[in-house]
């Protein structure tokens, strides 16, 4: 015969008095931090990874009009790609042709700018023959590029996700309120105890 013996054994569980869920949303903070922080690290190291992984291409140019250029300068075509450096060759007067001399300009980051004396090249269209090289996108910075829009996106959600613990810890301290003026004695409750029976003999 066998007997069982059975002892209750007493839960027990943390009580944090006075709290109205503030652990809570103490705790959604640090987390959200903690989130905000491995999302900075992760969106570095891909923008890191986009950057090393770009092609490096050279393309070139053969009369390029450039119209009315001056001592403010004019922007070749492709001045706006990434890194890209340009290197001039041959600059020719776009009415008739005559080559304009290296000494009457200046190349800035693909800007051509009149730099001679006042004569018949300045503030007239020019013809220029160029390289240029730039880094340029493949399949994997487009794949770098979406994964890092789409981790930098997350913090997007953090201000809800703050104002929905703000709103259950609001919750709960109404919670704490009503139930601490029921058990008052203050408020009608089960069997006609409470507010009249208060001062009752």
């Amino acid at each position: 015969m066998f007997i069982f013996i059975h002892k209750k054994m007493k839960n027990q569980f943390k009580q944090d008095k006075g709290t109205a869920g503030l652990t809570i949303l103490l705790s959604v903070i640090v987390m959200l931090f903690i989130i905000g922080l491995i999302t900075m690290i992760f969106s570095l190291m891909g923008a890191s990874l986009k950057t090393a992984t770009y092609d490096t291409t050279t393309n070139s140019v053969v009369n390029e009009t450039l119209t009315t250029v001056a001592e403010a300068g004019e922007n070749l075509a492709y001045s706006g790609y990434r890194d890209v450096a340009c290197s001039v060759g041959i600059v020719t007067n776009a009415t008739d042709g005559e080559i304009i001399p290296s000494a009457n300009y200046t190349v800035t980051n693909c800007n051509l700018a009149y730099s001679g004396v006042a004569g018949a090249f300045n503030d007239t269209n020019w013809n220029v023959s160029y390289s240029y090289t730039y880094e340029a996108d493949n399949t994997a910075t487009g794949v770098m590029n979406d994964t890092v829009s789409g981790i930098s996106g997350a913090t997007d959600w953090f201000d809800i996700f703050i104002v929905i613990s703000a709103m259950l810890v609001l919750i709960l301290l109404t919670v704490i309120i009503i139930t601490a003026i029921r058990s008052s004695g203050m408020v009608g409750g089960d069997g006609g105890q409470g507010a009249n029976s208060v001062g009752t003999a």
